[in-house]
């Protein structure tokens, strides 16, 4: 009877910051051009009261994803080209991800941003600079945080989900701060380590190799990086081949940012007001492109590491 209990006690444990929210989601059927579509199979809703953690390669609380059930992430971004390529193939399966863009790229790319948060996608927060918190003194790992998140709010123009990756996944020393803010924190079940891969293969292969032995998780990969982006079509196609369903993850509310690092924020906008309010696309066209060269981000590392 006891043994009972303590089972029932921990499932609602597991349970209690995850609320299904839609039971079927998008289904292939409904997905136009695409028969054989992915489609959202469910999406929760998650609270972040208090700062919960998912990803059991750091958290071993919340385990919400049932066999052959996989998260999409996407660190790094927003970029030109890559993210757009990856925005194009989930499209393509009318399914869903969640992304974690760095500050400093929120403001250079504001309007590929956009598209993200228009696309359905969820944008949760990666840094201002993609600093390793772990080895910041005092505030300026609250300052990379928070300037980060506010922002993505000015480049979005709306406030982003309280979720929240760590660069490096070091978490040491941050983890009551972000509880404190309610802001649920994201590690993986299966990394993708798509920053080393010089292939779209090889992401591929990678990819599927570890789903194969782990059954599910939460993926991480870059919207970064090009071999990933080339690689999402066919790792979508073969994902739906293999049976494997997409979840879309919610937070019940979003996140208030703060006025003190949305000012400060505000002050990195270069040229702010100078002409007509456009998207950079439809400013400036590539008209030639002979070959696409790997992305370098400008002062951090976010070009050459995986977090």
């Amino acid at each position: 009877m006891h043994l009972r209990t303590a089972i029932a006690a921990l499932l609602a444990a597991c349970l209690a910051n995850i609320v299904p929210v839609e039971a079927q989601g998008t289904q292939p059927a409904q997905c136009p051009g695409n028969a054989n579509a992915l489609g959202i199979a469910r999406t929760v809703e998650i609270d972040t009261t208090g700062g919960p953690g998912f990803g059991f390669e750091q958290y071993k609380m919340h385990d919400f994803l049932l066999m052959k059930e996989v998260v999409f992430t996407f660190d790094d971004g927003p970029w030109p080209n890559n993210t757009r390529a990856v925005l194009a193939a989930l499209a393509q399966h009318c399914t869903k991800a969640t992304f974690f863009p760095i500050g400093k790229h929120a403001l250079w790319h504001p309007e590929i941003l956009k598209e993200v948060a228009a696309a359905g996608h969820t944008i949760g927060g990666h840094t201002w600079s993609h600093a390793n918190l772990a080895k910041l003194k005092g505030d300026k790992a609250t300052e990379e945080i928070e300037k980060g998140f506010s922002a993505i709010k000015i480049a979005l123009g709306a406030s982003p989900t309280p979720f929240f990756r760590f660069p490096f996944l070091q978490d040491k020393g941050n983890l009551e701060y972000l509880g404190s803010r309610n802001i649920a924190v994201f590690s993986h079940d299966l990394d993708s380590f798509d920053f080393k891969a010089r292939t779209p293969d090889t992401v591929i292969k990678g990819v599927m190799a570890k789903l194969e032995r782990k059954g599910k998780g939460i993926i991480l990969m870059h919207d970064f990086q090009h071999a990933t982006a080339t690689a999402m079509p066919d790792l979508l196609n073969e994902l739906k081949a293999k049976g494997y369903k997409v979840v879309h993850m919610k937070a019940k509310v979003p996140l208030t940012t703060m006025a003190q690092w949305d000012d400060a924020a505000k002050k990195e906008v270069k040229s702010a007001g100078i002409g007509p309010d456009r998207p950079t696309s439809s400013v400036v066209r590539t008209v030639e492109d002979p070959a696409a060269p790997q992305p370098t981000a400008a002062k951090g590392p976010a070009s050459v590491v995986k977090k």
